[in-house]
């Protein structure tokens, strides 16, 4: 009789344990497909970096030209971050993801067909929407599967699979374009078969049910609380994306140009250092601290600029150092802004929160390569980097002093999200009150207490005592 209770009981644990196991090998394939597809797609929109040359000197258009067709990624990406942000509950995660992957392959195909800039932006503008449009997905996938007190690090997963991917890019054209047939067309090719497989994984999802019928706009609204803290952070974060852009839009033209470097595998890696030292010093972050991982951050992305105020990126050795030094400043910089605001984001507002600060660093990586064009039509191309280095190098310090006092003033975590500004502000000068009159309280308190007098002082009630003990001798009692 034991041995069948105990069989049953083993039985019937082993039935419990099954579906158990079977989900947790669900969610690590989920939160695989997401990484994935992150690193595919994000290598994909960095796949032009190394070859911007050869389509300068293949379709023979200007330097504002070529910075457009790069910046045209970021100016769609950002506002489509904030447009398709909320799309999954109304779509579907698969659904999502599946029409980003459409996207994506329709941009590699306008590469590849490519004999002009105007395909060059349709392109651009492609990777752009399909990045945009699956970034809050895939991270929300590699999330969402994670436990409830492991969501930092997923988060963290989540930042590294996109920087990843913005690495592999451009080391993986400028190998393929080298010494492969067919610069122009054999990377996209590739990214096409990997867009494949990202499709087969994609079916590996559950549909789902969508969780709303009304899709709207993610609106970016900062709390009044946390504005001083984001606004900092999102500073650091453009200098970041700043400093990175530069390496991913103009340097390979420059190298091209002033240093008479012709090879594309070696302008690929020099692009990918930025971002690989980047990868390598974002962990830092967790153990130095967001603030400290910042300051040094900022310090880094300083020498770095002033590097390139200096020789305008046409010297090879003090370039490839400074790309080294930018990627170090990146990773702490950009890693330490984005955990700065995630520890002081209210639940209710977290997804527009954090789709604006990623538009900051869309604009970062996008905007000075505009205005770099912008300045070569009356200057080189190498005294145009060097002048908005400097510009950047300036506001370095200055986001230094701004993130300092920010941090030396008491912080006010906003306890209702979705109260007003008006009403926040209510509730922080109400508790500055309730405060003060603690402060005044305890000072008025005296510190030794007197002897009590009266009725209750000890003198009467050992008074009180001895007259009971009299009465009860008497017999009154």
């Amino acid at each position: 009789m034991l041995l069948r209770r105990s069989f049953d009981d083993d039985g019937c644990a082993g039935a419990a344990r099954t579906p158990t196991r079977s989900r947790t090998r669900d969610r690590l394939r989920e939160t695989r497909t997401g990484v994935y597809l992150l690193v595919v797609l994000t290598a994909g929109a960095y796949l032009p970096s190394p070859l911007y040359p050869v389509y300068q000197g293949a379709f023979g258009f200007s330097d504002l030209t070529m910075t457009l067709v790069y910046a045209m990624f970021a100016l769609v990406s950002g506002p489509a971050l904030l447009l398709f942000g909320s799309a999954s509950n109304t779509l579907g995660l698969r659904a999502l993801l599946r029409t980003s992957v459409v996207v994506a392959a329709v941009a590699s195909l306008c590469f590849v067909v490519a004999d002009g800039p105007v395909l060059l932006l349709i392109g651009r503008a492609a990777q752009g929407l399909a990045l945009g449009a699956a970034t809050g997905a895939a991270t929300a996938l590699i999330t969402q599967n994670s436990p409830a007190d492991n969501r930092a690090r997923a988060s963290v997963l989540a930042s590294m699979a996109f920087v990843a991917g913005t690495a592999a890019g451009p080391v993986t054209a400028g190998v393929l374009a080298q010494y492969g047939p067919a610069a122009h067309m054999l990377p996209y090719l590739v990214h096409l078969l990997v867009l494949a497989l990202a499709w087969h994984r994609l079916s590996d999802l559950p549909s789902g049910r969508p969780r709303s019928t009304v899709w709207r706009p993610t609106r970016p609204r900062i709390p009044a609380g946390m504005r001083r803290v984001f606004a900092t952070s999102a500073a650091t974060g453009f200098l970041a994306w700043t400093a990175a852009g530069l390496f991913l839009s103009i340097i390979p033209a420059i190298l091209g140009r002033a240093a008479q470097t012709s090879n594309l595998a070696i302008t690929g890696g020099v692009v990918s250092a930025v971002l690989i030292c980047s990868l390598l010093f974002q962990p830092f972050v967790a153990g130095w601290g967001p603030r400290r991982a910042q300051f040094a951050g900022l310090g880094a992305l300083l020498v770095s600029l002033v590097a390139l105020a200096l020789t305008g990126g046409g010297s090879v050795p003090v370039t490839l150092i400074a790309s080294v030094t930018a990627g170090i400043g990146h990773g702490l910089a950009y890693g330490g802004a984005t955990a700065t605001v995630d520890a002081a984001l209210p639940d209710g507002r977290r997804g527009s929160i954090t789709s604006a600060l990623y538009l900051a660093f869309y604009l970062g990586a996008g905007v000075p390569a505009v205005a770099i064009g912008l300045l070569s039509l009356w200057l080189p191309l190498t005294t145009a980097t060097s002048w908005l280095s400097a510009v950047a190098a300036v506001l370095v310090p200055v986001t230094g002093v701004a993130l300092m006092i920010t941090n030396r003033s008491r912080p006010f975590r906003v306890k209702d999200a979705d109260a007003p500004d008006h009403q926040q502000g209510r509730q922080r000068w109400r508790t500055r009150r309730l405060r003060a009159r603690a402060r005044a309280s305890e000072r008025r308190r005296p510190t030794t207490s007197p002897a009590p007098k009266g009725p209750n002082s000890s003198r009467h009630v050992r008074q009180g005592a001895r007259r009971s003990r009299g009465a009860r001798r008497r017999g009154r009692v």
